[in-house]
């Protein structure tokens, strides 16, 4: 078995998040591998840009609500000492936004928190299954619980 080379942490700024993060961040010490972080806009509007669905990160809008966004996600690299280039904030849908950046960054494994949903919300989904049926990759569901 190969070990792994490059780690996708998906984000959504739960209260878990840090949770997540640093089991995402053991991983990639053990195996010395990459660490990348992605979080998907799905709640806030899209304003119109010129840039597209990938949001730079070096770049400052006058999108309130999009500038808290970049902030989060900047002080989470930083924590977790994330290059800035290895960190993503994007629109769109979160399955399809994990993992398509998965398939571009050439990610061997995808960390994203699961609730463990049961009966009508399991069919309903969630982005940990959706990731975990439409990844090309190794998906690694963290279980979390609820207070």
């Amino acid at each position: 078995m190969s070990h792994y080379q490059h780690i996708l942490l998906a984000v959504d700024y739960s209260p878990h998040t840090d949770y997540v993060a640093n089991k995402a961040k053991s991983l990639a010490d053990t195996y010395q591998a990459q660490l990348s972080i992605i979080h998907v806009l799905d709640n806030i509007p899209m304003p119109d840009t010129n840039y597209g669905a990938v949001i730079p990160l070096n770049e400052n809008s006058d999108y309130d609500l999009l500038e808290i966004e970049k902030t989060k996600l900047m002080e989470l690299g930083k924590r977790f000492a994330v290059d800035d280039d290895n960190q993503w904030l994007v629109w769109g849908v979160p399955k399809e936004e994990i993992c398509s950046c998965a398939t571009q960054q050439q990610v061997d494994l995808i960390v994203v928190g699961s609730h463990g949903r049961h009966g009508l919300a399991l069919l309903l989904g969630s982005t940990a299954n959706s990731v975990l049926h439409h990844a090309h990759c190794d998906v690694l569901a963290v279980r979390l619980l609820d207070n």
